[in-house]
């Protein structure tokens, strides 16, 4: 599987990143199977979160059997300075690892949480004592040798997801949503190129979530009818998640997580072993297409 680098990390991410939340679906003994599948596959970046159920511990036992072969992501909600540092070793613990190669900010998507974790005040957060915020948290994580490189991840406003790289020099990588639908809206809430751009002018890695929506799951589709165990709903036909992962990559994405749900992880596996860039062409056409999709991604946010 092809590698492109992850920023100026001096790592080499496999052009898919496997998203551990697919092992919380499964039992130990097919979570274990997946992994080797996912290995033998040429994924060597692997991404977590305490958030995923047990996925952190079903992960484990392929840490512990391979743990040179993977470069491990994992990401706290926390926003506080000892509230990272308590879901950080909880998260160690877990996984059984002494290090975490990269360690986010997971779904930042307001100001507030912003400004929380860089310690900037804010009286809708701060309870008593001021807190240095969860970056600090990060940066000592970071010179004690319990984490490598820093990142955030969100699904947040475009402008936001820029104002953090700003605000924070210390990120090495950024998550956000990317595909075609998004590429092909216009205004500013769409303008996921915007923050892809300022990614590559400040040399970080760029990990793309959502490549695989098709839209928001229908309002009328209870949650217990769903198909895939996703936060919205996936392409599912081999072609179209073919499609999705060509788009992202082909744009200048480092690597683009899989869906979520089992099912779908042999089909996009195929898919970035195979993966070769669209021309332009054709990924206008799918800009075309996606323009007139719903986006999966809300559009309202709190500052």
């Amino acid at each position: 599987m092809e590698t492109r680098p992850l920023g100026e990390t001096g790592q080499e991410s496999s052009v898919l990143t496997f998203g551990a939340i697919a092992l919380n679906f499964l039992e130990q003994d097919e979570a274990d199977e997946m992994m080797q599948d996912v290995l033998d596959a040429g994924v060597n970046h692997v991404d977590v979160a305490p958030t995923y159920g047990d996925a952190e511990l079903k992960l484990a036992p392929t840490l512990d059997d391979h743990r040179e072969d993977i470069f491990l992501g994992c990401k706290t909600q926390e926003r506080t300075y000892y509230g990272a540092w308590g879901e950080l070793h909880r998260s160690l613990d877990r996984l059984g690892v002494d290090k975490i190669d990269l360690y986010q900010f997971h779904a930042v998507t307001s100001y507030d949480e912003l400004r929380a974790i860089t310690g900037e005040y804010s009286p809708e957060m701060a309870q008593g004592d001021h807190d240095p915020g969860a970056l600090q948290a990060f940066v000592e994580a970071k010179e004690a040798g319990l984490i490598d490189h820093i990142g955030l991840t969100s699904h947040g406003d475009p402008a936001l997801i820029r104002s953090a790289i700003d605000r924070m020099p210390e990120l090495e990588t950024v998550m956000f949503p990317y595909n075609y639908t998004l590429a092909g809206k216009e205004g500013p809430e769409y303008d996921y190129d915007a923050v892809l751009e300022k990614a590559h002018e400040e040399g970080l890695g760029t990990l793309c979530i959502k490549g695989f929506a098709k839209g928001p799951w229908p309002d009328d589709l209870p949650e217990d009818e769903r198909p895939y165990d996703t936060w919205y709903e996936p392409f599912d036909d081999p072609a179209d998640l073919e499609e999705c992962l060509r788009f992202s990559l082909s744009n200048g994405m480092t690597t683009i997580p899989n869906a979520g749900d089992p099912k779908l992880v042999p089909a996009i596996l195929e898919a970035a072993q195979n993966y070769e860039a669209l021309d332009a062409d054709a990924q206008d056409e799918l800009r075309e297409q996606g323009a007139s999709g719903e986006s999966p991604v809300p559009t309202t946010y709190i500052e």
